[in-house]
């Protein structure tokens, strides 16, 4: 199908971008700028910001609390952002949506962002909370069954490089992993993958963007042949959490998370790959409001009742 009708819309309306180099503190503040005001946001249960203690420092973390209850499975979230974008703030109605449609509970992580923080900062920030999520299992009343990872585009990149780790230092308590179009190859050679061809132009996110958007993470000592910068890199994948990943029809790095997917499933890995026809990157965030992709909050429910 083509692209979905009200995307195409908005995607027509972007303006063409400021010429010159790429600005983080004009562009995270032109982000910020479009944050609903908290009276308009998703109501919940709770909604809390804490400081998590983590061994890597004091990682700023806000806590979800969908409905009041004994117990609850937990999420840890990331959000996506290329590395230098995105915020608890920007993606508050992400894990808002996450909380209420799984009935989980949701830490979602204001990691360190770049260019102002050198590789791998971020990546620790959010390991580091993951840990920090179950050692504090009585104060997030976690029921012991339930401990998933999710992000989106960027933060999917995290999700795959901290269940990595999580694997390699025999921290086993990590039950699911979910990926919202995540950016698992950092070289962007649009000879790699179909995608970056024919979803290049006309979509939202261009190809041709992806290298200076990723730039910032890559200058800061972030390498693209590193599997903790670009996790489909890595040679063993064998053990890792049951995976749901969630592909746009139309996003230049679909064919990188489907091919993860194979790439899991041949390791012995249960793994769901979702592709989301008419979509292009960013549906989560941007377009979930549209009922067939506001699914893809359900589809992760189901995945995680599984």
């Amino acid at each position: 199908m083509p692209l979905h009708p009200e995307i195409a819309r908005i995607v027509a309306s972007l303006p063409a971008p400021p010429p010159g180099p790429l600005n983080p503190v004009a562009m995270r503040a032109g982000e910020e700028a479009q944050v609903p005001r908290v009276a308009e946001r998703l109501p919940l249960y709770a909604v809390e910001d804490v400081t998590a203690k983590t061994a890597v420092g004091d990682v700023p973390v806000r806590i979800y609390t969908p409905v009041e209850a004994a117990s609850y499975g937990v999420i840890v979230y990331f959000h996506g952002g290329a590395f230098f974008l995105g915020s608890l703030e920007t993606h508050d109605h992400v894990a808002r949506q996450l909380a209420k449609e799984t009935g989980c509970k949701v830490v979602s992580v204001g990691y360190r962002l770049a260019p102002e923080n050198a590789f791998p900062a971020g990546l620790d920030d959010c390991y580091s909370v993951v840990r920090w999520a179950a050692e504090n299992g009585d104060a997030l009343a976690w029921d012991g069954r339930t401990l998933a990872l999710a992000g989106d585009s960027s933060g999917g990149t995290f999700v795959a490089a901290v269940a990595a780790l999580a694997h390699d230092e025999g921290f086993r308590q990590i039950t699911h992993q979910v990926m919202f179009y995540p950016s698992l190859d950092l070289d962007f050679d649009v000879e790699r993958y179909a995608s970056l061809r024919e979803n290049a132009v006309g979509y939202g996110l261009e190809t041709a963007g992806l290298k200076p958007f990723n730039a910032f993470y890559l200058d800061s000592g972030a390498d693209p042949a590193d599997p903790r910068v670009s996790p489909i890199k890595r040679a063993d994948l064998t053990g890792l959490p049951p995976a749901l990943i969630v592909t746009g029809e139309f996003d230049p790095m679909r064919d990188e998370g489907e091919l993860y997917g194979a790439r899991l499933r041949e390791a012995g890995v249960d793994v769901t790959v979702s592709r989301y026809a008419g979509a292009g990157h960013g549906f989560v965030q941007h377009f979930a409001w549209i009922p067939e992709y506001h699914r893809a909050y359900a589809e992760t429910r189901e995945f995680l009742e599984r």
